[in-house]
């Protein structure tokens, strides 16, 4: 299966994009100091007033690309794509880095899912008040979600957070394979063409490719157990292997 040309561009580190010097407006915007376009907010606004509000995250569109810049255009074109003077400074300021992790999770609740280990990535489904039930149909019937969680992706692996993608991903794929969960058609989709693409980790993409082409043909049940025993072998040995 090919690899989408975003895709590669991302794998292969953007060479062809600029870097603005005069351009600061994520940077600005993840200190505090720039609202949003159009919604005219500020990123602690968002993190504070928009967590569970589900109606906002769905039809509000703009958001996203604040939220989590890459250096590509997105749908929003008030936003302005990630430069790599702005990944340097983003990257040394541990404040900045918090807020990324809170949009992370503010998404993540919206999926109907919550990050129970920043260091492994481990998620779980949402507990009470949430449920994950109606966040997973709203996932599985909104395909414009597909092309946001790319952009997550690819936005954690610039900040130094792709461990949280492996997480992410093989959440995803133990839900499918063992309940049956988030299995539709744009779904598998895009997970195997975009989403299992977005690690610049050689080895741990194969080897998630690898799993999602055995659950794929049926020869493999990846199961929760199986989830977590991979992250926590990755946690000891650095790396993902088979149990």
């Amino acid at each position: 299966m090919s690899i989408p040309r975003d895709v590669k561009e991302f794998l292969d580190g953007y060479p062809d994009a600029p870097n603005d010097l005069e351009s600061s407006e994520n940077l600005r915007f993840y200190r505090n100091t720039q609202r949003c376009r159009p919604d005219n907010r500020l990123i602690q606004e968002i993190h504070d007033q928009w967590f569970g509000d589900y109606d906002k995250l769905e039809y509000k569109h703009g958001y996203i690309q604040w939220l989590f810049p890459i250096q590509e255009y997105g749908m929003n074109y008030e936003s302005q794509p990630l430069q790599v003077h702005e990944i340097e400074a983003m990257r040394s300021d541990p404040i900045i880095l918090g807020r990324i992790i809170s949009s992370y999770k503010l998404m993540l609740d919206f999926y109907g899912m919550q990050l129970v280990s920043l260091e492994s990535g481990l998620i779980s489904r949402v507990v009470s008040p949430g449920d994950y039930r109606a966040r997973y149909r709203n996932l599985v019937r909104s395909s414009h979600n597909n092309l946001r969680i790319s952009r997550i992706l690819k936005c954690l692996s610039e900040f130094g957070f792709e461990r949280l993608n492996a997480g992410f991903l093989l959440h995803v794929l133990a839900e499918q394979s063992e309940f049956k969960e988030l299995e539709s058609p744009g779904i598998r989709s895009s997970m195997d063409r975009w989403w299992a693409n977005c690690l610049r980790n050689q080895e741990e993409r194969e080897w998630i490719r690898g799993v999602i082409r055995q659950v794929r043909s049926g020869s493999v049940v990846f199961t929760r157990a199986m989830y977590e025993k991979a992250l926590e072998k990755r946690s000891t040995l650095g790396h993902l292997q088979s149990s």
